[in-house]
């Protein structure tokens, strides 16, 4: 029965425990649920914002005056294309890591180092989803959308989604026009895992590990950096990276460099993306501008294990993360010169 419900508490759908109240709210398990609940929203002249796991977002202390619509879709199929290749579509509710677990015990290599990352499968196109040297966009084939400007249920496929570092159409260019219903991934049976980050060079030497071996490291590395899903602990209620690691051109680096060794820092952690532009891990960046891991103000702090993650270490109000998330940001461009932009989606903020 297509019920939607009222004046439903957001905190216990985010993996920060935080957000008020959605004056309206539905948790959509199939595309019809999904169509009504915008035909009311629209109705009613309301406002809409999709959820998925909560993973990345952070919702105000008011909540969200609107319709809170959460895609719940469940299932996962696959076909293979030959020998080697193998089509893979999940529904946008599954959860994301048991569904890299299917892939890696089917022996599919594609999504191996994105291991223990929180959220739905929905959300992993929306900002082409990374870790350790992996990116969704190298692996999706097309993404199955309701386009809320047409009405159509529509397939996009991966060149029309304007994929590059944490961004993609649906949060940029066409922000909030699609609703992700499936996503669809080529992965290559009994493909050798990607083994190019520097913390998995390291864990494997020169041996080559299997989908499995590679999966289960990832887990050990996420979990001594407290980004693991499900993890528990002090650590565990955040939104993971707070932010992205920025890219900066040849010139600014060379800048940063300097005024590192004056500061007394040496060598700057960089990692080359072409020859014009250097991506800079915002943890060192953070660390550098005075914040530990561990440190705490109030009801706020940041991971005791990796200073990239804002944590709720009990009581925490939204505006508590935006106080330390500023101040963060303000000491790191004040020291390096350098802005740095928050991953989580922010709700209910437009007062």
């Amino acid at each position: 029965m297509f019920a939607i419900e009222e004046n439903v508490p957001l905190a216990e759908f985010t993996t920060f425990r935080i957000g008020g109240k959605a004056r309206f709210f539905m948790q959509a398990t199939n595309e019809t649920e999904i169509i009504k609940s915008l035909e009311f929203a629209e109705r009613n002249n309301l406002k809409v914002f999709i959820l998925g796991g909560g993973s990345n977002v952070l919702i105000s202390d008011e909540g969200f005056d609107g319709l809170v619509l959460q895609i719940a879709l469940k299932g996962i199929s696959t076909f293979a294309e030959n020998d080697r290749t193998v089509f893979v579509t999940a529904q946008a509710g599954e959860d994301w890591d048991e569904f890299v677990a299917f892939c890696v015990e089917k022996n599919l290599q594609g999504v191996e180092c994105l291991s223990g990352i929180p959220g739905f499968v929905g959300g992993t196109p929306v900002q082409n989803v990374g870790a350790y040297g992996q990116e969704v966009s190298e692996s999706i084939v097309s993404v199955r959308v309701f386009d809320r400007q047409t009405k159509e249920i529509k397939k996009l496929i991966n060149s029309e989604c304007g994929f590059a570092y944490r961004t993609s159409i649906f949060n940029s260019t066409e922000k909030n026009r699609y609703i992700i219903l499936a996503v669809t991934y080529a992965l290559k049976f009994g493909g050798e895992p990607k083994v190019v980050y520097a913390d998995l060079k390291k864990h494997f030497a020169d041996r080559k590990p299997n989908l499995k071996e590679m999966r289960q490291a990832v887990c050990e590395i996420r979990a001594d950096k407290a980004m693991l899903v499900r993890q528990g602990g002090a650590d565990a209620q955040s939104a993971g990276s707070f932010f992205k690691n920025p890219i900066v051109s040849a010139e600014k680096f060379a800048e940063i460099e300097n005024n590192a060794e004056n500061l007394g820092l040496e060598n700057v952690p960089s990692y080359k993306i072409d020859g014009q532009n250097v991506k800079i891990p915002a943890a060192w960046l953070i660390e550098n501008a005075g914040f530990r891991k561990g440190f705490i103000k109030g009801n706020v702090g940041l991971s005791t294990k990796h200073t990239l993650a804002i944590t709720n270490r009990g009581q925490a109000t939204a505006k508590e993360i935006l106080n330390l998330m500023e101040e963060i940001q303000k000491n790191v461009k004040d020291r390096f010169g350098i802005v740095l932009k928050p991953e989580p989606v922010f709700v209910g903020f437009e007062k």
